[in-house]
């Protein structure tokens, strides 16, 4: 599990937001692994040796960012030949089909290359004067930091500073495009044309502006941390490449093996068990991996075979892998980076922000697991015997990988930084493996999980990085604000209408860029919005948060539920529909604790026994949603069962006993119209 194979990673970099990196070999390739690895070691230290705000921030993009250009692809070659209605593999051979017993056998042609054929390739003379040119703008600033600063403060730029500020505005456009693609790229651009000619606009605009020069827009996104050193570039910086480093050392000393055939041992007998297995082991996986497209592919591969073998039909057992990779980034103690960049804008610890996810996470797996359940019986699934050692084995063996995860809650909870707790919990992590002698940490496994590190994070700081202009542009022109505004007059200052409104924005917007730029761009936007009519800022960035990450498993385009569907050869719409079924806890509950007063509480927030009871109620309510969308045959029942979803979501005296009420009627209805289809 320490590397995915030739055809996981092509399926991953096919369905993942994030554009597949390029494969270079010889010197070159260890050259960019020795600079990874550096700067993984730098970011170590820095935790206990702090450095500036600013002066850390551009040391690391000046290195981040010319590794973008060398390790990712133009694009360009690609691109124009088609223009010209020629594609860049054109005239070259078909690849030869999969192997019957493969389980990535559902893999279209497209992406399913057969072993060997992807080659080294080399970075051309224009990403080598590209990745100069990212150096230089970024380590002119650090040869005068304070004269730096203070020319920016000061609104009194030189040329030069103006230039390079210009220089590295379209330097991080080029990354983002060839990271992510066009979509972000577009929206930033966007937003600087909205900065340079926004005194154009009409007066009676709302979002109107007295506009601003190249001068004063470099000055706010180049020269301090408004801009391209915010918020996102901190969190990047610190928060994210610290994870990632984790996570990689996590993977090169065995732990993904060991949590995914713990998963596999635990569950061994019952007919659900299979889907139970999967499920649990895409929530384990979700610390090494962090991305629900590559933990719904990792795991494929690997639970496919299964699941087909206990009966479960190509559609829901895509859904299966696919609520289970998403669940990754949804669940403590490693959630998505949107998570951290939740902790730096309310102030509060990462702990806290665990916290605050703690509840939601229960209820989400307590949803799949009901439908799995469910399923089991409708699809008549069996259990399938894993040649898998016992579980008490496993852990008695192996279990040592749990302890630096139970390490990090321990550290923050005794007041340590979550800086401090990731790395001490990666330094046990890595003595640790010298416990496995197939996967001990020696100078080889430690420099690659170092390098892994880096440059797993490579994709996710040029998104940061240019999210810093569009944060920048809507604090230099007020737009935040002013687009709030417009939201809540839409509205009519209705909570309800508002909140959906949010959610279904956030959604669209997840749909074109990535999870970590739509949660930035919807928190200064739309956050705002909800705040204004009483929502707590947690309730709102947890709201924002869910709706963000969900947009990976929302139709049209459902990214980690295509995955799943290229990997067992399901009908992709079907499987959507499927994915959506299994997650659809997590779209209502975000809903419960941003429109009700006791909703705080499934945050963690309020009296323990609130707590308590909020969250019992909310299970119940899952429960009920898992019959309306499978437990129950008839459509009568059906509704009755979601009618009493929705009330007991309320979380309210009143709607609590009449969604109980209700749900009593439509148990009542399953079991009397069960009786007369058979009367036996």
């Amino acid at each position: 599990m320490t590397e995915l194979s030739d055809r996981e990673a092509e399926l991953v970099s096919a369905h993942e937001q994030e554009r597949p990196a390029r494969q270079l070999g010889g010197p070159l390739r260890l050259g960019v692994w020795i600079v990874g690895g550096l700067l993984s070691v730098y970011s170590l230290v820095v935790v206990f040796r702090p450095v500036e705000a600013l002066e850390h921030r551009m040391t690391f993009l000046a290195v981040a960012l010319p590794l973008v250009f060398l390790c990712y692809r133009s694009g360009w070659s690609a691109f124009l030949p088609r223009l010209f209605g020629r594609g860049k593999d054109a005239g070259s051979p078909p690849p030869e089909p999969p192997a019957e017993d493969d389980p990535l056998a559902g893999v279209s042609r497209a992406v399913a290359h057969p072993e060997g054929t992807r080659r080294s390739e080399r970075p051309s003379v224009a990403d080598w004067l590209l990745a100069a040119a990212s150096l230089a703008v970024l380590v002119y600033p650090l040869l005068d930091i304070d004269g730096f600063r203070d020319r920016g403060s000061g609104a009194a730029l030189t040329d030069l500073d103006i230039v390079a500020g210009l220089a590295l505005t379209v330097l991080l456009l080029e990354a983002v495009r060839r990271t992510v693609g066009w979509s972000l790229t577009i929206i930033c651009i966007v937003f600087l044309i909205y900065a340079y000619y926004g005194a154009y606009l009409p007066i009676d605009w709302t979002i109107g502006h007295r506009g601003f020069d190249l001068g004063q827009i470099v000055s706010q996104l180049y020269t301090g941390t408004e801009g391209f050193f915010g918020v996102p570039m901190q969190v990047a910086a610190s928060y994210i490449i610290l994870f990632t480093i984790y996570g990689a050392v996590l993977d090169y000393s065995g732990a993904s093996k060991f949590f995914i055939d713990l998963s596999f041992a635990a569950f061994r007998k019952s007919r659900a068990a299979p889907g139970r297995t999967v499920t649990t082991a895409g929530f384990l996986l979700g610390t090494v991996s962090g991305s629900g497209v590559a933990t719904t592919v990792s795991l494929g591969s690997v639970a496919w075979p299964v699941l087909r073998r206990a009966g479960y039909p190509k559609e829901p057992a895509g859904g299966i892998l696919a609520a289970g990779g998403i669940g990754a980034i949804l669940s403590p103690p490693t959630l998505g980076a949107a998570a951290f960049i939740i902790a730096e804008y309310l102030r509060v610890s990462y702990l806290e922000v665990l916290l605050y996810a703690t509840i939601p996470t229960l209820l989400y797996y307590l949803g799949i697991f009901l439908a799995i359940e469910i399923d089991s019986r409708r699809f008549s699934t069996h259990a399938v015997q894993v040649d898998a050692p016992k579980a008490g084995k496993l852990l008695l063996r192996f279990g040592y990988h749990f302890s630096s995860l139970i390490l990090i809650i321990v550290l923050m909870a005794l007041d340590r930084s979550a800086f401090q707790s990731v790395v001490i919990a990666t330094a046990i992590a890595f003595a640790l493996s010298f416990l496995d002698p197939q996967h001990r940490m020696g100078l080889k496994r430690t420099g690659q999980a170092l390098a892994k590190g880096t440059l797993e994070v490579l994709p996710v700081t040029a998104v940061c990085a240019a999210a810093g202009i569009i944060v920048g542009v809507i604090t230099q022109t007020g737009l935040g604000l002013n687009l709030s505004a417009i939201i809540v007059d839409f509205a009519a200052g209705n909570l309800v209408l508002t909140t959906l409104m949010s959610g279904i924005a956030v959604m669209l917007l997840g749909l074109a860029v990535p999870v970590t730029a739509s949660f930035i761009i919807a928190a200064v936007i739309i956050g705002p919005a909800l705040t204004t009519l009483g929502v707590t800022q947690a309730e709102a960035y947890m709201f924002v948060f869910y709706y963000a990450v969900l947009s990976e498993v929302s139709p049209p385009t459902a990214l980690s539920a295509v995955a799943a569907a290229a990997i067992t050869g399901g009908n992709t719409y079907k499987t959507m529909m499927m994915t959506w079924r299994y997650t659809l806890p997590a779209f209502l509950v975000p809903f419960a604790f941003v429109l009700t007063p006791n909703g705080q509480a499934l945050l963690g927030q309020g009296p323990i026994g609130t707590v308590l009871l909020m969250t019992a109620v909310s299970a119940v309510a899952v429960a009920a949603l898992a019959l309306a969308t499978g437990g129950m045959s008839g459509w009568p029942e059906r509704v009755l069962a979601a009618i009493a979803a929705v009330l007991l979501l309320f979380l309210e005296p009143v709607p609590i006993v009449a969604g109980l009420a209700v749900l009593a009627v439509a148990v009542a209805v399953h079991l009397v119209r069960s009786r007369r289809r058979d009367p036996a």
